[in-house]
C-alpha cells in the first residue's frame, strides 16, 4: 500500500508540529505518530522555555552561559543563532495560541535555572510543554492540509538501498525518499512517499531504567538514521536530570523541574545538610551534570536511594501557585511540599547528541531533516543548558521549514520502491523474549553507561549488549512487526552508539565522567 505526500513529519512534539504548521500553506503535510498525538516529551516538559526577554538580560550572556554549560564544546555560531531567533520563535508560540505566565503588569513572569546568569525563562506554571503541546495541536488539528495518523510507527526510512543501490557509509549522495510506516492497529506496512521527511521523534530515555521520558522515548528516529548510513554525534552526552522524584514503583519518574530550585529550593542529605556548596559556586543552581554527578556521589558514599530537595523555607501559597501539579502529585503519596522535603535522584532525562544536522537542521541525508532531541545541532555541546532545549525544537522547526520550502518543489516523489516484504515471518512465539531483552538492555545501560563509566564498564556493556543484539535481530528477520519489537531494535542501536561515541571520548567533560580520565575543571565543579 503506497501513500503520497510533499511533507513527512514523523514525530508530534513542539518541533515536528511547529514544522508542519509553517510548511502547511504550501503543500500536504502528514505527521506520523506512534501513540497519540499529545503523548510526547513535549508534553512533559514542566520548566519552560529559554529566551532572552528584557534588561539586564541579553544576547551576549545567554549565549555565554549556553556555551559554559556545554563545556566550550558547543558550536558557537549555533549558539548565537538560536539565542538571536528565539524571540521570533515565542512570537509564533504565542501567536499559534500558547500561554505564558505574566506579572500584574502585563510582563512575562520570567523565571532562573541551574546554570543561568539571569531570569529568561518563559513558563505556564509547572506544565509548560503541555501547554505549549495544547497550543500546537489545537491548530495542527484545524489546519485542512495537515493529516495526523495516530498509532503509526515509523520502521525504516526509505533511500536508494530500497532501489537496489549500494548506500556506502555516510555517502553524501543518500537521499531520503519517505518512510515504511506500520498501522499498530492493523499491522499493516504503508510505504510512504515524500519530497521531504523531518524526524522529530525525540528521545530515549526509556533505554535506562530510571528515566523521566515517557514510553514512547526510545530513539527511534536516531536508529532509522543509523541504519540508513546517516551521522551521528556526541551520543556519550546524556544528560541526567538531578531531581526526579523517587517513588518505587513508578516509571517514568516523576519530574522535579530544575525551576523549584531557581525558585529556591534546596538539595540537602537526610540529616538536613545542604551539600551542593561543596562541589560548585553555584550550590544548587549549578549545571545539572555537575548537580547529578554530586547527588550520585552523595547517594553512593551514605547509602540512601535518594537525597532531598527542600523548599520549605518559601512562602507555601507561592509554592503552591508556582508548582500546583508538583504539589499535587506529592501530595497524593502523602508528601506535602509546603511541609516535608521531596526525595529525588538524578534520572535519564535527555539526550544532548543525535542526529547530526546543519544549521537548517538538515541531516547528511539529502531531503532529511531531524528536530529537536533527535537532532544534534551543536547547541548543547557536552551538556544542555536547562530550558534550552524547547526553544532549540522551535527555531529548529523555523530554519528547516524555510530550507525545505526553498529546495521541496524540485524534490519528485520517488517511484519504484517496494512494498514491504511479509514473506516468512509470522507472530513472535514468544514475547517473553522481547520484554527479557528489554530488561537486560536497560540495566546494562544503567550500571554500565550512566552517570558515572569507566573503560571497562563500557566494554562490558558493548559485549553484553552485542549477544542481545544478535538475538533480536534473528527474532525480527522471522517475525511479523509490532511496536514493542521495533522499539527494542532502536534501543539496541541507540544503545551501541552512546557505549562506541563513549569509549572514543578519551576525556572526562561535561555529561560524559570517566573515571579513567582526569575531569575538566573550567567550571569550579568536582
Amino acid at each position: 500500500m503506497n501513500r503520497e505526500t510533499d511533507f513527512l513529519v514523523i514525530g508530534s512534539g513542539i518541533a515536528g508540529l511547529a514544522y508542519a504548521l509553517k510548511v502547511a500553506a504550501r503543500g500536504r503535510v502528514l505527521v506520523v505518530s506512534k501513540s497519540e498525538i499529545g503523548d510526547t516529551n513535549t508534553a512533559k516538559a514542566q520548566g519552560g522555555i529559554c529566551c532572552v526577554t528584557y534588561p539586564p538580560d541579553t544576547f551576549e550572556k545567554h549565549v555565554e552561559d549556553t556555551m559554559v554549560c556545554g563545556a566550550g564544546l558547543n558550536d558557537r555560531e549555533v549558539v548565537e543563532q538560536v539565542v538571536r531567533h528565539a524571540p521570533e520563535a515565542i512570537r509564533d508560540l504565542t501567536g499559534w495560541g500558547t500561554r505564558f505566565d505574566k506579572t500584574a503588569e502585563g510582563r512575562y513572569a520570567l523565571a532562573r535555572e541551574g546554570g543561568h546568569s539571569e531570569s529568561r525563562i518563559l513558563h505556564h506554571k509547572d506544565a509548560t510543554g503541555k501547554e505549549i503541546e495544547r497550543a500546537l495541536i489545537a491548530q495542527v488539528k484545524r489546519h485542512p492540509n495537515i493529516t495526523v495518523l495516530e498509532h503509526h510507527f515509523a520502521v525504516d526510512l526509505l533511500t536508494q538501498h530500497h532501489l537496489g543501490q549500494l548506500v556506502t557509509k555516510n555517502s553524501a549522495d543518500t537521499e531520503c525518499f519517505g518512510a515504511y510506516v506500520l498501522d499498530l492497529k492493523t499491522q499493516r506496512v504503508a510505504t510512504v512517499l515524500a519530497r521531504v521527511t523531518v524526524l522529530a521523534t525525540g528521545g530515549l530515555g526509556n533505554i535506562y531504567h530510571t528515566t523521566t521520558n515517557p514510553p514512547v522515548a526510545t530513539g527511534d528516529g536516531i536508529a532509522m538514521v543509523r541504519r540508513a548510513k546517516g551521522v551521528t554525534e556526541n551520543m556519550e552526552f546524556i544528560q541526567f536530570h538531578p531531581t526526579a522524584l523517587y517513588n518505587p514503583g513508578e516509571r517514568p519518574n516523576f519530574l522535579i523541574t530544575e525551576a523549584m530550585r531557581g525558585f529556591g529550593g534546596v538539595l540537602r542529605l537526610r540529616s538536613g545538610e545542604e551539600f551542593m556548596h561543596r562541589y560548585h559556586p553555584m550550590g544548587s543552581l549549578a549545571p545539572r551534570d555537575v548537580v547529578a554527578r554530586s547527588i550520585d556521589n552523595e547517594m553512593k558514599m551514605s547509602g540512601e536511594e535518594h537525597v532531598w530537595l527542600d523548599i520549605r523555607h518559601k512562602d507555601a501559597a507561592e509554592v503552591i501557585d508556582h508548582f500546583p501539579n508538583i504539589y499535587r502529585k506529592c501530595l497524593s503519596i502523602g508528601i506535602d511540599i509546603t511541609k516535608d522535603m521531596i526525595p529525588v535522584l538524578p534520572a535519564a532525562h535527555y539526550c544532548c547528541g543525535g542526529v547530526k544536522v546543519d544549521m537548517n537542521g538538515e541531516s547528511s541525508i539529502r531531503r532529511l531533516y531531524a528536530l529537536g532531541e533527535t537532532s544534534c545541532t551543536g547547541l548543547h555541546g557536552a551538556n544542555r543548558l536547562a530550558s534550552n532545549s524547547l526553544i532549540e525544537a522551535a527555531v529548529y522547526a523555523s530554519l528547516a521549514a524555510d530550507h525545505s520550502l526553498a529546495v521541496y518543489g524540485s524534490a519528485a516523489l520517488q517511484t519504484g520502491i517496494p512494498e514491504w516484504d511479509y514473506e516468512g515471518t509470522g507472530n513472535p512465539e514468544e514475547m517473553v523474549l522481547i520484554t527479557q531483552n528489554y530488561k537486560e538492555l536497560q540495566q546494562i545501560m544503567s550500571n554500565y553507561v550512566g552517570i558515572v563509566r569507566s573503560n571497562l564498564r563500557l566494554e562490558r556493556a558493548r559485549r553484553r549488549l552485542d549477544i542481545i543484539y544478535h538475538e533480536t535481530e534473528e527474532l525480527y528477520r522471522k517475525s511479523t512487526l509490532n511496536q514493542s519489537l521495533c522499539e527494542l531494535r532502536n534501543m539496541i542501536t541507540v544503545g551501541f552508539l552512546i557505549i562506541r561515541q563513549a569509549q572514543e571520548m578519551k576525556q572526562s567533560v561535561g555529561l560524559h565522567y570517566s573515571l579513567d580520565y582526569p575531569m575538566m575543571t573550567t567550571r569550579g565543579e568536582m
